[in-house]
């Protein structure tokens, strides 16, 4: 009896992660050149536009960030002055981050480009395929967020 074998190019977990990787490389073309941000700093800096003040801790919870990777994303911003941190009160070791004005502005730059590459993107499929794509993530984060 021969073994099974596992067919990586149908293997949807490794489909996913091969369409997400594509479209996040893709993107990062818009912001890498316009701003020289790795994904990193750019999930760092779009974390922190869209909530305003965070832990690292919780920039690496939204962002599916391994902390080291949120450190140096941090570190990178801070030293472009586009970041703040200001240590929490009652307990040193947690740093709020904060974008400075310039950090705003940068993110609130880049959030037209975002949503333009999101339109463009999506234009490629028709109406129908757009709603099932919806509805098939919709359902898959679903699912695994209940697991």
């Amino acid at each position: 009896m021969e073994p099974e074998i596992l067919e990586l190019e149908s293997f949807l977990p490794y489909r996913l992660y091969r369409l997400a990787d594509t479209v996040s490389r893709e993107f990062s073309k818009i912001y890498r050149e316009r701003y020289g941000l790795t994904r990193p700093e750019w999930r760092t800096l779009s974390g922190l536009g869209q909530r305003g003040t965070m832990t690292a801790k919780e920039l690496g919870e939204q962002s599916a960030m391994h902390k080291t990777k949120v450190s140096r994303a941090v570190a990178e911003l801070e030293r472009r002055r586009w970041l703040t941190r200001t240590p929490d009160e009652n307990d040193r070791r947690v740093e709020h981050l904060t974008l400075t004005k310039a950090g705003l502005a940068a993110y609130r730059e880049m959030v037209p480009l975002a949503k333009a590459f999101e339109r463009e993107l999506l234009a490629r499929l028709s109406g129908e395929e757009r709603v099932a794509v919806a509805k098939g993530v919709a359902a898959l984060e679903e699912t695994l967020s209940s697991s």
